[in-house]
């Protein structure tokens, strides 16, 4: 019995210590912040209006239209465009009916730079066939100094939008 005691005490001890030792992690984990969804979100950034258009004929790209809000102190520099479902994306720009790549964009503080037909806008190159209309998709903006934002794309057939919502 008292070499019982001897091996009881220290292990009654030990086991004391480390339930609090765990006590205390979880208090200290339970002072983190939550994650909000965005972990690499850029302050000041929002993305609204996101719509990627597929394109009428399968094989050919698709594009992304939508508008990044810069409400930040800080001009912000868009560096690349990921789209889930999509093998490559290029950013473009159509003037004097001509489309042409752009290999960056500037952002000034408080400016809402708008993405659309006939002007800036996303190419989507490689697009997997799961991508179908009425659904969503993920676009994520990588800034030149590395951070990202991440925004829904509607879905939309090529024609829906471009015939401004009229029924055929």
């Amino acid at each position: 019995m008292i070499a019982a005691r001897r091996f009881a005490l220290p292990l009654a001890a030990s086991l004391t210590v480390m339930t609090l030792g765990a006590c205390s992690k979880e208090a200290k984990e339970a002072e983190k912040p939550a994650a909000t969804g965005a972990p690499e979100a850029k302050e000041g950034i929002s993305v609204s209006s996101g719509m990627f258009m597929l394109p009428a004929v399968s094989g050919n790209p698709g594009a992304a239209y939508f508008v990044l809000d810069n409400q930040g102190a800080n001009t912000v520099s868009i560096a690349s465009v990921a789209i889930d479902g999509v093998g490559k994306t290029e950013i473009h720009q159509t003037m004097g009916g001509q489309m042409k790549p752009v290999d960056r964009i500037d952002v000034e503080p408080k400016v809402a730079m708008k993405f659309e037909r006939g002007g800036l806008h996303v190419m989507a190159f490689d697009l997997d066939g799961k991508l179908k209309a009425g659904d969503s998709t993920e676009m994520t903006i990588t800034f030149s100094d590395g951070d990202k934002v991440s925004a829904p794309l509607k879905i939309e057939a090529m024609g829906a939008g471009a015939m401004g919502g009229m029924k055929h």
